[in-house]
């Protein structure tokens, strides 16, 4: 789903991925003056705007989905020339140590633990994307 705004041309593309329509609403309400958002309740359907979409800069990627965890649509993310260079912002309930070493091996560039601090993860977003 797109999220129209003036000058899109201009926006930053933000895709985020979370099978809880809460947290993507939420995450929406976060970031939608500054950037164009787009949005996948699983993993599938982020491969697939991900394939379509070739101007997606960042992810915000949830850990736990039903159909392909976040763990695997990173690596696929990563493992294609196409789509290597996306930035992915991981957020998890479930994020430890080791979860969080798992995931930047798989290309994550930051993780954060739910509750987000929002502050905080939109201020990362902005220095991801070079805007800050």
């Amino acid at each position: 789903m797109h999220i129209d705004g003036s000058n899109m041309d201009d926006l930053k593309t933000i895709l985020i991925v979370d099978d809880t329509e809460l947290n993507v609403n939420t995450l929406m309400d976060l970031l939608d003056e500054k950037y164009d958002i787009l949005a996948a309740l699983d993993g599938e359907d982020a491969l697939e705007i991900v394939k379509d979409e070739d101007s997606i800069d960042l992810i915000l990627l949830d850990i736990m989905m039903p159909d392909i965890k976040g763990y695997e649509v990173c690596k696929k993310i990563k493992a294609n020339e196409k789509t290597k260079d996306i930035k992915i912002i991981v957020l998890s309930a479930y994020l430890d140590d080791d979860k969080f070493a798992q995931m930047k091996e798989h290309g994550a560039d930051v993780c954060f633990s739910k509750p987000l601090p929002l502050p905080r993860l939109k201020d990362e977003v902005a220095k991801l994307l070079g805007l800050k």
